[in-house]
């Protein structure tokens, strides 16, 4: 095992991710049609940290292609839901007045990018700058669109719990800053980028409750207003 301690906060985080999975299925019913965009985030983040403990545990070209296909799959699926979520594209007409029209565009939208980006990796090249650049732009969009999203729902509902997509952003932020302020490894083995893996399994926890939290407050909207 070339780099146990990315190995074990990968687990850990694929733990999170099974622990918030579980935690949609028996809080929020199938019913809820957010409920499936929802589990396919954790879906995601199952095949992402499985193949980075795949990665950290023996560096191969395959091994490598995997963990930066995966993990990119679950930055741009993180960006696909986010709009849907936040602008309610599972409404049919919440946009446009017709039925799921934006949602499928949008969905073929976040399809085409993924490929082309994958295409270019693959056949073009394996560019590591692009593909962190890629990933970085990505996930800024969905940072700001969910601080966003957090002053209006924390305007709406009063709650503390409707401002913690701001909180979860800031703290990722922070996590972050370990991949831009490298150093050497501790013991041998505790790196930067593995500390950036431990600071996501807080967050990845947290961010489950949030979803738990607004989908059972969504749901008491509609039955009061029926």
């Amino acid at each position: 095992m070339q780099e146990p301690a990315s190995v074990l906060f990968s687990l850990l985080n694929l733990l999170a991710h099974v622990y918030g999975v579980s935690t949609l299925k028996e809080h929020v019913p199938a019913s809820y049609k957010l409920r499936a965009y929802y589990l396919w985030f954790g879906y995601f983040g199952y095949a992402s940290w499985t193949f980075s403990m795949m990665f950290h545990t023996r560096d191969f070209v395959i091994t490598e292609k995997l963990d930066y296909f995966a993990a990119g799959a679950s930055v741009m699926y993180g960006m696909y839901y986010s709009p849907i979520r936040i602008f309610r594209l599972d409404k049919p007409g919440a946009i446009d007045g017709k039925t799921g029209t934006v949602l499928r565009l949008w969905t073929m939208v976040c399809a085409a990018l993924y490929l082309a980006h994958i295409g270019y990796l693959t056949f073009v090249r394996f560019d590591y700058t692009y593909n962190m650049a890629a990933n970085v732009v990505i996930g800024i969009i969905q940072n700001i669109l969910w601080s966003w999203f957090a002053v209006q729902r924390f305007r709406k509902v009063g709650r503390l719990w409707a401002a913690w997509p701001g909180l979860i952003v800031a703290w990722l932020i922070l996590a972050m800053s370990l991949e831009l302020f490298d150093f050497p490894p501790w013991w041998g083995m505790v790196d930067a980028h593995a500390l950036w893996h431990l600071g996501t399994v807080g967050p990845t926890i947290w961010w489950y409750n949030f979803l738990v939290k607004d989908a059972q407050e969504d749901l008491q909207s509609v039955r009061l207003k029926a």
